[in-house]
């Protein structure tokens, strides 16, 4: 059986920040009490989440928790909770005390989409924004790529919060506008009040294949996801080629197509920025298709023991020219330990930004409460953690890159991408970072 790891994955897979979803200031309206139902619905979350994390955490001893304490203050904390937003955000602020990257609430649906128009990322220490949306509030409002963001809501991004936010911006308590302060490349400051673009859900979905149907909008949506979520690819010259892979998540055909494409080429540039991870047999295929010998990736580290974790190899068919990898803050997951491996068995450079140190596998439960009306909710659980062969973990520490390279504001301001023309350089070619920055232009997934 495939096991799907929820590595770092993109509007979920990111932990809670419980003072920030507590001291979010100057909130858009007033919240409506909380009603007897809402508390009692709260209640019955967390306690079905709760017992899930008793009977499946990977550490019995919790990090040393009281798991029953922790219980009774989060129940208490809903009790206390003046709304039902703050309700959810005590579920979520539970889990956080676990510190685990995986294991995380996922609240129930809201009823419309939500998106601010603009893709940030940390570059270094510094938080950047990498594109905005055309036409979005976003653009309007004067925020441009390469701006750097100082704060969101009064509130300074970091390597530690970014993601936190996120999640309370845009998952946890959806805010429909954020008052930013930002800096420009040329050090101007700008303050601007962004509003989210919203757009109401259908209450009811037709799944029939009358003329009414829905069900051809779930697949066209489908479609699009599965479309920009390929991989890409681009040679520079006849000899390197540019393997653009933004997930684990492809079949093990999959990437023997691909891997038969690169041997074509003397080297490949394995570019993994922005990879959130995947599958694990996505990570173990690729591990085996550039190296000559079986590898041991690690110990999975569960609450019944300690069992290794192996990737078979291509033998002679595998891939074995030049390799250069890169990474950055929101490479997570399975791209953090194949960088890690490629280290450690010395097969490749690792090059770019460190790495976000999200390492852990995880597992998701999904719950529903009601009858004639049913609320949907869910959950991650971490199941296992994964000791590499030097005896450590990346979870919170993450993959320090051989070579460090980042982009400036000024280079994401123009578009160049001064990251992949060194790893090309590496590999004995060149192509110059404007030529860099346009191999693969950012596709915007639709409202």
């Amino acid at each position: 059986m495939k096991f799907r790891s929820f590595l770092f994955r993109f509007l979920f897979v990111l932990t809670f920040c419980t003072d920030l979803a507590r001291a979010q200031q100057n909130p858009p309206s007033p919240q409506p009490k909380i009603t007897k139902d809402e508390r009692e619905r709260a209640r019955d979350m967390f306690a079905a989440i709760s017992t899930d994390v008793k009977k499946h955490y990977y550490d019995p001893h919790f990090h040393g928790l009281d798991w029953a304490a922790v219980t009774h203050s989060t129940q208490q904390a809903i009790d206390d909770s003046a709304t039902f937003n703050r309700a959810l955000s005590e579920i979520a602020a539970g889990l956080d005390k676990l510190d685990d990257s995986h294991t995380f609430f996922l609240p129930p649906a809201r009823p419309y989409t939500h998106d601010f128009g603009w893709q940030l990322r940390m570059v270094g220490d510094h938080c950047y924004v990498l594109q905005v949306r055309p036409n979005s509030d976003a653009e309007t409002k004067g925020i441009k790529r390469g701006d750097e963001i100082l704060t969101l809501n009064g509130f300074q991004p970091t390597r530690q919060s970014l993601h936190k936010m996120t999640y309370v911006f845009n998952v946890l308590r959806p805010q429909p506008g954020l008052h930013v302060l930002t800096r420009s490349p040329e050090r101007q400051t700008h303050q601007a009040d962004v509003m989210a673009a919203m757009r109401e859900r259908k209450k009811v979905v037709n799944l029939t294949f009358g003329s009414n149907s829905d069900i051809w909008d779930i697949v066209r949506e489908s479609e699009r996801n599965e479309h920009l979520g390929r991989a890409r690819t681009t040679d520079v010259g006849s000899d390197v080629m540019v393997l653009k892979l933004p997930s684990f998540e492809f079949s093990e055909g999959e990437v023997a197509e691909m891997m038969n494409k690169v041997r074509k080429h003397r080297a490949l540039v394995l570019d993994l920025r922005g990879n959130p991870g995947g599958i694990v047999d996505t990570l173990k295929a690729f591990i085996g298709e550039v190296l000559d010998h079986p590898v041991k990736i690690g110990d999975r580290v569960t609450r019944d023991g300690s069992k290794p974790l192996e990737a078979k190899s291509r033998g002679h068919n595998a891939f074995m020219g030049k390799l250069v990898v890169l990474v950055d803050s929101q490479s997570a997951s399975a791209a953090e330990i194949f960088a890690r491996v490629m280290q450690l068995e010395k097969r490749a450079i690792v090059l770019g930004d460190k790495t976000s140190g999200a390492v852990m596998e995880a597992k998701p439960y999904s719950y529903k409460l009601g009858m004639e009306v049913v609320v949907f909710y869910g959950a991650s659980i971490t199941d296992a953690d994964l000791l590499m062969t030097d005896g450590k973990s990346l979870e919170h520490v993450g993959v320090t890159p051989d070579e460090i390279s980042l982009p400036t504001a000024a280079d994401l301001a123009a578009g160049r991408d001064p990251v992949l023309a060194r790893a090309v350089e590496l590999c004995g070619s060149t192509i110059t970072p404007e030529a860099a920055g346009a191999q693969f232009p950012y596709e915007w997934p639709p409202l």
